[in-house]
């Protein structure tokens, strides 16, 4: 007889993500969404509604569907998108309704395989680890009672979140100029939610668009919907063929960019968010804090030392992020992540891959030259350091022995001298050439990443003792 053990759900860096129709059940996230439903009607927020979102993954709507009817059942107004919608704009809907929070089926950029569910509280950003301590708390004690949640009716009518997140993105950017600039844009949106978003935002503007992988396809062509440059070479054939200036995409939800150019140029999300920070400071004059990751280049902080810019350090994961924004929301300039995501001053707290490209395109618009030319100027007005980021899987029985080895108390790294050991998260070593090296585990998959940052000369040696110390 085959027996079924319960699923422990918790929470990563970005939500509970889990393969469907193993863990990932109607059960399972049924389970999810009806904790969420007591921690809402608990503290109060029962009246203000929640909305509900999904991707273009396989049984996203039914999903949403689901959740909606179980909210209801609660007392909770559901407010159900009408098609696949992307995380920040879930993210912008909480907000401007003064919803008590947001449900979003989706899991991402990780393979078509995967199902996730986020969760955010009423300021749109993402659910703090208080928060989803609570959740799971609440699950496993409907899994120790054998709970099935109710489910109330089907709402009568589903929202179209479209028109007052692009009211607000004309608001932010300089739509004018890309249009005027002459820019021939090729945009990929992966078969996922920037459909529809980031391509007719540029079209309606009057901008030289071309949109490619534009249709719903759940397995993604085959590939993980994730705007690296080995899931995108048909993409990044037509820029280097066609005759485009510049290449614009996103991931399965358009929370995360992907930034690329003619003849294979492909900048990573380092270098992007240091050029957006110097673009913001010199076109719109904004000074203040600006908030990175831990696993962020150093490039960000030579950028911000520049222009007299104050660098936050924080743990992975956007929530920290949207937490020191949300301290000091006036004084905010620019928070991301080296994983491609990012918001800005006046924003939601949220990841946002559409207005990342937007800003991007605006501020070559701008600007009067290529992306080429402007990561080759920022370096010259700073300095030059290269970054990168070795994903390493590993099987379960692994673990153990890899942490272990990450969070040794290295003296010496490549014939470098450990001048700091950062372990906020993760373990960061800082070496005495300016030059680092950082392990940390996924929240999300059975990898550990391995960061490494230095001069042009030295990247290939560090990286190759990174590996080294893993064991691979």
């Amino acid at each position: 007889m085959l027996t079924m053990a319960k699923t422990e759900i918790k929470f990563g860096t970005s939500g509970w993500r889990a393969i469907l129709a193993e863990e990932f059940t109607f059960e399972n996230a049924a389970l999810l969404v009806k904790a969420i439903a007591d921690e809402i009607v608990e503290n109060g927020g029962a009246a203000s509604g929640v909305v509900i979102t999904y991707d273009a993954r396989f049984l996203g709507e039914r999903f949403g569907m689901m959740a909606a009817r179980i909210l209801s059942a609660a007392g909770i107004e559901p407010f159900l998108a009408d098609r696949d919608t992307p995380t920040p704009v879930c993210a912008f809907e909480i907000i401007r309704r003064g919803c008590a929070g947001g449900i979003n089926f989706t899991a991402s950029h990780n393979p078509a395989e995967y199902q996730g569910i986020k969760f955010s509280p009423s300021n749109g950003g993402p659910a703090s680890k208080e928060l989803t301590l609570s959740l799971e708390a609440r699950i496993a004690e409907l899994q120790a009672t054998d709970v099935v949640p109710e489910l109330g009716p089907e709402p009568q009518s589903r929202i179209d979140p479209s028109p007052d997140y692009k009211k607000r993105i004309a608001e932010i950017v300089d739509l004018a100029a890309i249009k005027s600039s002459g820019q021939k844009i090729l945009v990929n949106c992966l078969y996922g939610t920037s459909r529809g978003y980031l391509d007719d935002i540029l079209r309606d503007a009057g901008c030289d668009v071309t949109v490619m992988n534009n249709e719903i396809n759940p397995g993604f062509g085959g590939l993980p919907p994730e705007p690296a440059p080995e899931f995108v070479k048909d993409f990044t054939t037509r820029l280097n063929s066609e005759g485009f200036d510049i290449g614009l995409a996103t991931d399965g939800d358009a929370d995360r960019f992907g930034i690329f150019g003619p003849d294979d140029l492909a900048p990573n999300a380092n270098f992007i968010l240091a050029l957006l920070l110097d673009h913001l400071v010199t076109s719109r004059n904004w000074k203040g804090t600006v908030v990175r990751s831990v696993a962020t280049s150093h490039f960000v902080d030579e950028v911000a030392k520049l222009h007299g810019c104050e660098v936050i350090e924080v743990p992975v994961g956007f929530k920290w992020i949207a937490a020191e924004m949300e301290k000091n929301p006036e004084g905010f300039v620019i928070g991301g992540e080296e994983s491609g995501g990012l918001t800005i001053r006046g924003h939601v707290p949220e990841k946002d891959g559409i207005l990342a490209c937007l800003l991007v395109a605006e501020m070559v618009a701008q600007s009067g030259k290529t992306l080429a030319q402007l990561i080759v100027d920022l370096q010259k007005r700073t300095k030059v350091i290269e970054s990168r980021r070795v994903n390493i899987h590993y099987k379960p029985e692994e673990k153990e022995a890899l942490l272990a080895v990450a969070s040794g108390d290295q003296t010496e790294i490549a014939g470098r001298k450990v001048v700091k050991k950062i372990d906020i998260d993760g373990y960061k070593f800082l070496l005495d050439d300016a030059s680092w090296l950082m392990l940390r585990f996924s929240g999300t998959e059975p990898v550990i990443r391995l960061y490494i940052e230095s001069g042009p000369d030295f990247i290939d040696e560090l990286e190759a003792a990174g590996r080294s110390l893993l064991g691979h």
